[in-house]
This record gives structure tokens, sequence and C-alpha cells, in this order.
């Protein structure tokens, strides 16, 4: 995914990080280097708002949190899948 322009942090690095930027989990650096990206980038920043969204949804409709295992072979396949469709495309 990319809107064809340069940007100093690439979408490929930022949708990998959006989940950690979502959760608070970056350091000020990377999350100002991730805010200045979705600033800049229309897809970046649609990818962004479905994942907050789909985020919020889930918290308003599960009572417990998941436990850090699941959450963490979930994120797993969510690189796995992100990669083949960077092969894919």
């Amino acid at each position: 995914m990319s809107c064809g322009k340069h940007h100093d942090t690439p979408c490929t690095e930022v949708l990998d990080r959006i989940y950690a930027y979502l959760d608070g989990e970056l350091d000020a650096e990377e999350g100002s280097k991730v805010r200045q990206h979705l600033d800049e980038c229309g897809p970046c920043l649609r990818e962004y708002g479905l994942e907050d969204v789909v985020k919020k949804l889930i918290r308003q409709r599960c009572c417990d949190p998941a436990p850090v295992d699941l959450r963490a072979k979930v994120l797993v396949r969510i690189q796995e899948v992100r990669a083949e469709i960077r092969v894919v495309d």
C-alpha cells in the first residue's frame, strides 16, 4: 500500500507498527514518525482508521482482555499475511 509519494518512513514500516501505535506502545520518536506519515499518506491513514474502528469494536464487545500469548500469535499472523500480500503485489 502506498500513495506513490516519498515518505521519510515507508508505508510498509508504518503499517507494520500500526497496532503498536494504536496501543501506545511506541516511544515518542517512533510515534511521531508514524503520526507524521499518517498525516501525509491517505492510504495508510485509511488503514489506520479501519484498524482503530475494529479495535474499538472489540473493546466494546469483549469484557476480558486477550491473553498475552494469543495477542502475540495474532500479531505474528497479521505480519505473515501482510508479507504474503506484499509478495503478490
